[in-house]
């Protein structure tokens, strides 16, 4: 990282700003590609994405899956709701629990949108090589299991 005699940042060469805008960059070009024809918001779509591939969660659970905040799951849940997109029941383990799952609606959505999502990625991976592929990975996974601190 660049520093001056001050230790201001410098943005460009900051880490977290570069992976939020890379990922904000891919998240907008996605969303793009589904937004117009399902009527469906990024973080609507990040709701469904993870009911798509667990289902009978608890907003809670969606929200630390997403990596949201529980206002912005909060807000996409009741939209998907309001349009029928998710369905809301108690848990069959724990009657006193409620817990989401896409509906019959939802799932067709959400199969629609996947290939969409795939196609991106793709898209993305193609201007890697194999190499860069596997070392993206193994970075990736690395940096997940940092715990940072306040």
């Amino acid at each position: 990282m660049k520093k001056n005699s001050e230790d201001a940042i410098c943005l460009a060469d900051f880490l977290p700003y570069r992976l939020s805008v890379l990922s904000n960059r891919i998240s907008r070009a996605i969303a793009d590609g589904y937004e117009e024809k399902f009527q469906l918001s990024l973080p609507e779509w990040r709701v469904m994405a993870v009911l798509g591939e667990e289902s009978d969660l608890s907003a809670a659970q969606v929200a630390e899956r997403t990596a949201m905040d529980k206002v912005a799951v909060s807000r996409a849940v009741n939209k998907l709701l309001d349009s029928g997109r998710l369905e809301r029941h108690f848990s069959p383990e724990d009657k006193r629990r409620s817990v989401l799952a896409l509906s019959a609606d939802g799932r067709t959505i959400y199969n629609e949108v996947i290939p969409i999502a795939l196609g991106y990625e793709g898209k993305i991976l193609a201007k890697l090589s194999a190499v860069e592929k596997e070392a993206l990975t193994s970075l990736l996974d690395k940096l997940e299991t940092i715990q940072l601190q306040a």
